[in-house]
């Protein structure tokens, strides 16, 4: 295993990630999709929306196009959660063939919490010092007992394939590590988690960090559709057409005609007289009057018209 590379992110206290290579961009997603249609590339405007709908509507064979290969750092304990994710190609550091270092995770104490009562897989709750002194001590004891065992070991002539087995999860290994863009995605969704366990979500944020520098269209889409999102169920739907109050729908619904007509007159300027019009054309009931007022007011938002005309006909399927 080596130190922590120049152009890694380090990650805990001894381990790191960094990108090694990566094969397509933003570019290489919209290539991938447009294929489908026998149309080459369009302006990057037309590219980031393409992009932005792909992701919203869960189309995931173009962001398969883009590969990335990272060599990381962890301890096994974290890599062990981290290969759950069956989809990548993984070669790591073998005890089987190389000698294990000294090197082991020692959490810092702000780290260091109760079990939760509510979630059987997480931690909750402050401990007290003197308590966190104790785990800190019984982890470097653990830790260095069982290296100066692996160690004997390994100097009594025995297989390193058997002595390893002495040694504690808190161990670090290293591997690398390729996969494709749409399971990465997936990845990070899960472990930037803020239910994720501590450990592997420092290096999710740091995957994510080297992940938005070569697909930042990709990235934003992500964390609006994915990351920042919210998805209801036909339980959840039903209760909230139920309770949802008509009139609540309809300021949304009129923000929205508002909105759309900024966006296309942003995209497309009119004269003055037509933009009455074109309000009326995306369902704007306000009278010219008040219409003329909110205008003017320069508070009107603009955004995806494709995105808020889908957003608008959700709310009319909401309000039946």
């Amino acid at each position: 295993m080596s130190d922590i590379p120049q152009d890694a992110i380090q990650c805990l206290d001894k381990g790191f990630i960094r990108l090694v290579d990566s094969m397509g961009g933003d570019d290489a997603i919209v290539q991938a999709a447009r294929v489908s249609y026998g149309k080459g590339t369009r302006k990057v405007s037309e590219d980031k929306g393409l992009i932005r709908y792909l992701m919203r509507h869960r189309h995931t064979t173009p962001f398969e196009m883009v590969e990335f290969k990272f060599h990381a750092k962890m301890p096994i304990f974290v890599a062990r959660q981290w290969v759950r994710h069956r989809t990548a190609n993984i070669n790591e550091y073998s005890l089987r063939y190389s000698e294990a270092r000294d090197e082991f995770y020692i959490p810092e104490p702000e780290h260091i919490l109760y079990q939760s009562k509510l979630n059987k897989q997480g931690r909750a709750g402050e401990v007290p010092q003197d308590l966190k002194k104790k785990v800190i001590g019984y982890f470097k004891e653990m830790s260095k007992k069982s290296y100066a065992i692996y160690a004997a070991l390994s100097e009594a002539g025995i297989s390193r394939e058997l002595a390893r087995a002495i040694l504690p999860v808190n161990l670090y290994t290293e591997w690398y590590w390729k996969n494709d863009l749409h399971n990465i995605l997936h990845f990070l969704s899960l472990r930037l988690d803020k239910h994720a366990q501590y450990e592997i979500r420092i290096y999710a944020e740091a995957m994510a960090k080297i992940i938005v520098e070569i697909v930042p269209i990709v990235y934003e889409a992500f964390e609006d559709y994915v990351l920042n999102g919210m998805r209801y169920s036909r339980v959840e739907q039903s209760l909230l057409s139920k309770h949802l109050p008509d009139r609540v729908i309809g300021d949304i619904l009129e923000d929205l005609s508002y909105q759309i007509t900024a966006t296309l007159q942003k995209n497309k300027p009119r004269y003055n007289d037509e933009l009455y019009r074109l309000y009326q054309k995306q369902g704007g009931s306000d009278s010219e009057t008040d219409f003329l007022l909110k205008w003017t007011s320069g508070e009107i938002e603009t955004g995806n018209v494709r995105e808020m005309r889908e957003f608008k006909s959700k709310l009319q399927e909401l309000a039946g």
